[in-house]
């Protein structure tokens, strides 16, 4: 039972470009998706999840373009087969036992909160994500960024400087990961306590 609670993940503001379906993203200037608050969304999936799929909290990460629910699943018993391949055995089985309902679910997320949803699952320490975006993002840099990513590129760490900006990013979210949980709470917080203010009539 997943007990309609959410395991603590990434939450963006719910504000920028969006796309429906696997397009890309609109720039800032142009219409965005409108915001979103992690217990409305939490909820929300809460009641639409089947309760035999997960053993535990989904976790539930959410950005401007994307919203991904990844479960907990139950550990087969191996017997004599390898562990490892029997956890990607059941992760497998929930992707094709589940993929109408998935789709079902995904498609009336995204018609009500403007972002398309990706699914995973972790079975013991085996953890698989299923499509998922891969949204384009434009942004201008000077000659001093410009030569961090052509230096990656000249090193033979990224092909391109698009691949070496990725794995630029990449490298922050693993290095300061604590620091942005915790700018990520304070921006929750921010978002709850302007729910709970005054409202315009």
């Amino acid at each position: 039972m997943h007990g309609g609670r959410f395991a603590d993940a990434a939450f963006g503001p719910g504000r920028g470009p969006w796309a429906r379906g696997r397009a890309a993203g609109r720039g800032r200037g142009q219409e965005g998706p409108p915001p979103v608050e992690r217990a409305e969304v939490a909820g929300w999936f809460a009641g639409r999840l089947p309760d035999g799929w997960f053993t535990g909290p989904a976790e539930l990460t959410v950005d401007r373009d994307e919203i991904t629910v990844v479960g907990p699943l139950a550990e087969p018993e191996a017997g004599e087969g390898d562990p490892a391949a029997a956890r990607a055995g059941r992760i497998a089985r929930f992707r094709e036992d589940t993929r109408e309902q998935r789709m079902a679910i995904a498609d009336a997320a995204q018609e009500r909160y403007g972002r398309s949803v990706a699914w995973g699952a972790s079975c013991g320490d085996a953890r698989e994500l299923f499509t998922t975006l891969s949204v384009p993002v434009m942004t201008r840099l000077r000659q001093p960024e410009r030569l961090v990513l052509d230096t990656l590129v000249d090193a033979g760490v990224a092909r391109s400087r698009s691949e070496a900006l990725a794995w630029a990013v990449r490298l922050v979210g693993r290095n300061a990961d604590t620091w942005l949980a915790e700018l990520r709470q304070a921006m929750t917080t921010v978002e709850e306590v302007r729910a709970r203010g005054p409202q315009a009539d």
